[in-house]
């Protein structure tokens, strides 16, 4: 790769990088996620020349990590497991809600991806969109059936 397809890339995962991360993590939990995200950070670095010329470079990269996920699955026996994520710490004084981790696993992976990138680290629903190449009325939908099921599985009304 020359220097400014280096520089290129280099912005690239700069702006584009920690929103690609989290949602693998999100949609295939934190090990899964954070393999596939490497792998598809990877591939993108070796077909640069390529994949900078698409229209929308970090929703393909998250299709590469999809596709490299599935590997990942097998390699671990585990292509029929859910998403997990860390239970809560014996800490008396837990920092989330300690049954959010088996609520949000029980989400369908679309809900939880776009729950965990709009409510839990603050992307626009656009932002999400983008990333996930979605409508961002299809990430919206998401979200709210997300927040809904998490409601009624941690049994919590809606404030308003």
């Amino acid at each position: 790769m020359t220097g400014s397809a280096a520089d290129s890339y280099t912005l690239f995962v700069e702006n584009a990088g920690q929103r690609l991360r989290l949602a693998l993590i999100a949609r295939y939990g934190p090990d899964v996620g954070a393999e596939a995200t490497a792998e598809a950070l990877a591939y993108g670095w070796e077909h640069w020349d390529r994949v900078s010329s698409m229209a929308n470079p970090a929703g393909y990269l998250y299709r590469v990590g999809q596709s490299r996920s599935r590997t990942l699955f097998r390699a671990r026996s585990r292509w029929n497991h859910r998403a997990s994520f860390p239970a809560p710490s014996d800490n008396p004084e837990p920092v989330v809600e300690p049954a959010l981790p088996a609520a949000l696993g029980s989400l369908s992976e679309k809900q939880r991806v776009a729950v965990l990138l709009v409510h839990g680290f603050g992307y626009s629903v656009r932002e999400v969109a983008e990333i996930l190449d979605v409508s961002p009325s299809t990430v919206q939908r998401n979200a709210d059936r997300a927040l809904s099921g998490l409601r009624d599985s941690l049994g919590v009304s809606h404030v308003a």
